[in-house]
């Protein structure tokens, strides 16, 4: 009998809820506080086989402490929190139970966003600047960030004050995927912002036309091969023969493009070339001349060659029409051969233009040059114009 009360003197009895307290430290809790949680009994009764609980799962058990260090808050610590321990009281064991506290752990600063200015896709040369973007807490104002900067992998600027980086003029090399960090001086937490790709384009320098092989033959294969020094691919290429385009190939890594053809006439002898463009800018390539055996390459005349070639066959022209029109009012024919020529249209055919026919003295015309000068009537004119120019009367 007498074991039986000894027994019942030391059975813990589950007391009410309250008779226990939980205290959070600090209050208020921010992100990068070191979290601490006590329970303690009323008038500090000292408690054994402390159990703290959080969102209602078991965290931990102390036998002889009433503290539990939670190491560093985040917002992740945030939840429901409650603790229960053994206390003694005249002899009897009672389990006491505090009530549930809410720990909120706010948030120091936003994850940062990295901005770029002017944009994030610019041409080479333009100066560009980025930002990492982030705020403090109204109620942490004396709390000072530090950022860094990285490029893919690469570390660009490490813990500074000045949430900014300048690069002063961009080249195509800066292209990439740029990420920034904020983090309190103590270093406790930090927080990434998401990637942000900048892409700088470079124009395309003036291609290299290169002609392989530069003398051919008929039924040979030659090979137009355009390249690009420089210039953000992709490169559409397209290749010429005397400023009429022959075809295009496009080089998604920038590289160079070439064109294979079949030489199958003279006509494919000429000057040739070729035109880089991609997105930024457009080029073409100094022209390159294709020969075949044993013909020569004909240039595109200029404006200087081309005016030394349109004098004479003006003033041979106005000749000619003066003669028919002095034909047309005094007419007259002389007598001797003329050699063979095509007849002019009937009257009333579809031609309105004044045609004029020349052939040229030759070694066997002894001084004799020969013309020919029609028109054609149109609807409202009747008359027909005819006139043949033969050598002149012996004297």
């Amino acid at each position: 009998m007498l074991l039986w009360t000894v027994a019942l003197l030391f059975v813990p009895c589950v007391g009410k809820t309250g008779q226990l307290s939980l205290q959070v430290r600090p209050n208020p809790m921010f992100e990068g506080n070191s979290l601490t949680l006590k329970c303690q009994g009323r008038d500090n009764t000292l408690l054994s086989q402390v159990k703290f609980y959080k969102n209602g799962k078991f965290l931990h058990l102390s036998e002889d402490s009433q503290t539990l260090s939670m190491g560093i808050a985040t917002v992740n610590s945030s939840g429901l929190y409650h603790c229960t321990g053994n206390m003694t009281h005249n002899r009897h064991v009672i389990t006491g139970i505090s009530k549930t506290v809410m720990v909120q752990v706010q948030e120091l600063f936003p994850p940062p966003v990295l901005r770029a200015t002017p944009s994030n896709k610019l041409l080479e040369g333009i100066p560009l600047t980025l930002k990492c973007q982030t705020k403090l807490h109204h109620r942490r104002p004396a709390q000072r960030l530090r950022f860094s900067f990285h490029k893919d992998s690469r570390p660009l600027q490490t813990r500074v004050l000045y949430p900014e980086l300048h690069i002063r003029a961009a080249k195509e090399g800066d292209s990439g995927l740029y990420w920034c960090e904020a983090a309190p001086e103590s270093g406790q937490i930090r927080k990434r912002s998401p990637q942000l790709e900048i892409r700088v384009r470079a124009p395309v320098s003036q291609p290299l036309l290169t002609l392989r092989p530069t003398g051919l033959a008929v039924g040979d294969v030659a090979e137009l091969l355009c390249e690009a020094q420089s210039g953000s691919p992709p490169v559409l290429y397209s290749f010429y023969l005397n400023g009429e385009m022959l075809g295009n190939r496009v080089a998604p890594c920038g590289r160079a493009a070439s064109l294979l053809f079949r030489v199958t006439s003279e006509r494919d002898a000429g000057n040739y070339s070729c035109e880089a463009e991609n997105s930024v800018s457009k080029e073409t390539s100094k022209p390159g001349a294709l020969s075949l055996d044993g013909l020569p390459v004909l240039s595109a005349p200029t404006s200087s060659n081309g005016l030394v070639l349109w004098l004479p066959a003006s003033l041979l022209g106005l000749m000619v029409i003066a003669a028919a029109l002095l034909g047309y009012f005094r007419p007259w024919r002389k007598t001797g051969p003329l050699p063979p020529q095509d007849l002019p249209p009937e009257a009333g055919g579809e031609q309105h233009l004044l045609n004029i026919n020349f052939h040229c003295q030759n070694e066997n015309d002894d001084g004799i040059i020969y013309s020919e000068v029609y028109t054609t009537p149109n609807e409202n004119d009747g008359r027909f114009c005819h006139l043949r120019r033969g050598e002149p009367a012996a004297p």
